[in-house]
C-alpha cells in the first residue's frame, strides 16, 4: 500500500467511528418505544364522548390521540363501558363509528346488558321477559344472546288488551310484537335490559308475574308471605342498569333505570309488604367490572397479540361518581372524573374520590398518558 492509500484507508476509518459514534449519541438519546401499551382505558360515552345526540369536540381529539396520534406512535387500547344500552353492540358501534369518525368494534363495547351473554346456557331455551328499549329492540338484544323465547310487554299487551287498559297498542306496536298464547307461558326471568318506556305498563305486567309466581293468568295470587321465600322456584329478577341519573341534552340530569326499579320495588313493597330479591348489573357493580377487565383483556391481545396475562395500568375516565368512580376504585382502576357530564363540581366534592379530575376526556387521556410514560406534550 502507498503512502496515499495508507492515508486515505485511515480517513475511511476515521469518518466510519465519526459515523457510528454520532449515531450511538442519538440513538442513546432517543427512548426505546416499549413493544405493548403501558396504559389502557375505559371511557364511560354519556357526559364523557357525547352529550345526548351531540358529540363533545375533545372526543374526537382524546380517541384520535389514543388510535396512534401520540409519542409512542402506537395504538393505545381502550374500550367503551356504558350503563346504557336498549340496542345490540354491532348496532350502537355502527352509529358510535359515524358520530365520533374512529371505528369502535363491537369486540371494544360493553353496554349495562351486555354481561348478559354469560346467562346463555341458563335461558338459551327458557321463557325471559325484556323490559325496556324501543318496540321490540330489548327482545332484538336478548335474540343476539342466545336467548330464544324472549317475550315484551307489548307482546302480552296484544294477547290480551285488558291487562292495561291505559295504553292502546300503536299499528307500529302491533307490527313489532310476537304472538303467543301466555296463559301457557311459564317466564323464568324478567330482565330489565334498559330504561322501560311505559313504566305503568311494565310494572303492572312485572307484578303479575311475580306475584303469581311465572305466569300472567286470572287466578288468585298465590300467598304473598311466600314471595321470595323460596328463590328456587322464585322468577328471577333483573337489572342491568342501576343508575338513578344520567346526562342528556337537557340541562338537567334525567332519570335512568335505577328509577324504575326503585318505582317497581316500591309498588311491590306496597302491595306484598317486602321487596322482590333481584340481581343488579351495570357500573358500579363489581361482577359488570371483572367482566369488562375480561373485554380489555381481549381487545388487548386484539392489538398486541397473545398471551397478555397481566393487564397495563388502567384508566376509567367517567362523569358519575356513584357508578364510574366508585366502580373503578373497587376494581382497584385508576379513575379520571370529568367535568362534561353528570358531576358538577360547583355543587361540592364528589361523594366517591376519583385519583384526579379532568375538565373533559381530552384532557383526561393526556394527564394518564404524562402520568404512566412520562412524555411531555
Amino acid at each position: 500500500m502507498n503512502r496515499w492509500s495508507a492515508i486515505r484507508a485511515r480517513n475511511l476509518s476515521y469518518e466510519s467511528r465519526r459515523i457510528f459514534t454520532r449515531s450511538f449519541i442519538a440513538s442513546a438519546a432517543t427512548p426505546k418505544l416499549p413493544q405493548r401499551s403501558p396504559l389502557a382505558f375505559a371511557f364511560d360515552i354519556d357526559g364523557v364522548l357525547l352529550q345526548g345526540p351531540n358529540v363533545l369536540p375533545e372526543a374526537r381529539r382524546a380517541l384520535e390521540f389514543l388510535e396512534g396520534k401520540n409519542p409512542l406512535n402506537m395504538k393505545i387500547p381502550y374500550i367503551l363501558m356504558t350503563n346504557g344500552g336498549g340496542v345490540t353492540e354491532a348496532e350502537r358501534c355502527t352509529k358510535l363509528s359515524r358520530q365520533l369518525e374512529v371505528d369502535i368494534l363491537p369486540s371494544q363495547l360493553v353496554q349495562a346488558h351486555t354481561i348478559l351473554r354469560k346467562l346463555k346456557h341458563k335461558y338459551a331455551d327458557k321463557p325471559v321477559l325484556i323490559l325496556g328499549g324501543k318496540l321490540n329492540k330489548g327482545r332484538e338484544v336478548a335474540e343476539s344472546y342466545g336467548f330464544k323465547k324472549a317475550y315484551t310487554t307489548l307482546d302480552l299487551l296484544a294477547w290480551d288488551e285488558s291487562i292495561w287498559p291505559f295504553h292502546e297498542l300503536t299499528d307500529t306496536e302491533k307490527a313489532a310484537t310476537k304472538t303467543e298464547d301466555f296463559s301457557k307461558v311459564p317466564f323464568e326471568a324478567i330482565i330489565v335490559i334498559h330504561d322501560p318506556r311505559d313504566w305503568a305498563l311494565d310494572v303492572q305486567v312485572s307484578v303479575d308475574i311475580l306475584r303469581s309466581r311465572n305466569k300472567i293468568c286470572r287466578e288468585p295470587y298465590k300467598p304473598d308471605s311466600e314471595l321470595g321465600n323460596d328463590p328456587e322456584n322464585n322468577v328471577e329478577l333483573i337489572f342491568c342498569n342501576p343508575d338513578l341519573l344520567w346526562k342528556s341534552d337537557y340541562p338537567n340530569v334525567r332519570f335512568g333505570q335505577g328509577a324504575f326499579k326503585e318505582a317497581l320495588q316500591t309498588v311491590l313493597k306496597a302491595t306484598t309488604g317486602r321487596e322482590y330479591p333481584s340481581t343488579q348489573y351495570g357500573k358500579p357493580h363489581t361482577p359488570t367490572y371483572k367482566f369488562a377487565a375480561d373485554v380489555l383483556r381481549a381487545r388487548i391481545e386484539e392489538l398486541e397479540g397473545p398471551p397478555h396475562n397481566s393487564l397495563p395500568s388502567i384508566f376509567m375516565v367517567g362523569d358519575n361518581p356513584a357508578s364510574d368512580i366508585a366502580g373503578a376504585n373497587g376494581a382497584s382502576w385508576k379513575s379520571i372524573l370529568v367535568h362534561t357530564g353528570v358531576y358538577d363540581p360547583t355543587q361540592g366534592p364528589p361523594a366517591h374520590r376519583p385519583t384526579v379530575e379532568a375538565k373533559d376526556v381530552e384532557a383526561a387521556v393526556h394527564w394518564a398518558f404524562k402520568e404512566v410514560t412520562q412524555y411531555p406534550l
